[in-house]
């Protein structure tokens, strides 16, 4: 830490060890290095709440925004008729947002049917079936016959070697 690079990074889970708490770790490190370096605390659980914006999310929420009115527009064009607009249709009430990295519009009407309202989520999550892999890393005991399915390619000293890069 006396080198010109004056950062690091500690990473730990919550259910590591009963004592060595994230509290824990950030007074040592703040009582070792004091002159040297200073720390901080970020749990992701609470980063991910909220707070302020960043410069990132007004820039996205700029973009969106300049998105979302341009469709409105289109769609008041498109459903005048007679000096009226006629808005009846299932895709005049969307949602804009990311689906599989593309900024798409949503209609309400799909979206109540994909939607878990009582726990304000998506019926099914992307993540889901990526439990076991989260498991294999965390070292739990588990099968990998049951996170890859079929038949497993086994490993063996000629397909592994450091000069290929494995």
């Amino acid at each position: 830490m006396k080198t010109d690079i004056q950062r690091g990074l500690v990473l730990r889970n919550e259910k590591c060890h009963e004592h060595y708490t994230t509290e824990f770790l950030y007074n040592l490190y703040s009582s070792e290095g004091k002159g040297i370096f200073d720390c901080r605390i970020n749990v992701l659980g609470h980063l991910q709440q909220g707070g302020a914006p960043t410069p990132f999310d007004r820039n996205y929420g700029t973009k969106l925004g300049v998105k979302a009115v341009l469709w409105m527009s289109e769609k008041l064009q498109e459903l005048y008729r007679k000096g009226r607009v006629f808005a009846n249709s299932g895709d005049s009430a969307c949602v804009i947002g990311l689906r599989k990295k593309v900024v798409a519009f949503s209609p309400v009407t799909e979206l109540k049917k994909v939607t878990d309202f009582e726990h304000r989520l998506p019926q099914e999550q992307w993540w889901l079936n990526l439990r076991l892999m989260l498991k294999m890393l965390a070292n739990y005991q588990i099968s990998l016959t049951e996170y890859i399915s079929g038949t497993m390619e086994h490993v063996t000293r000629r397909t592994l070697s450091i000069e290929k890069g494995f």
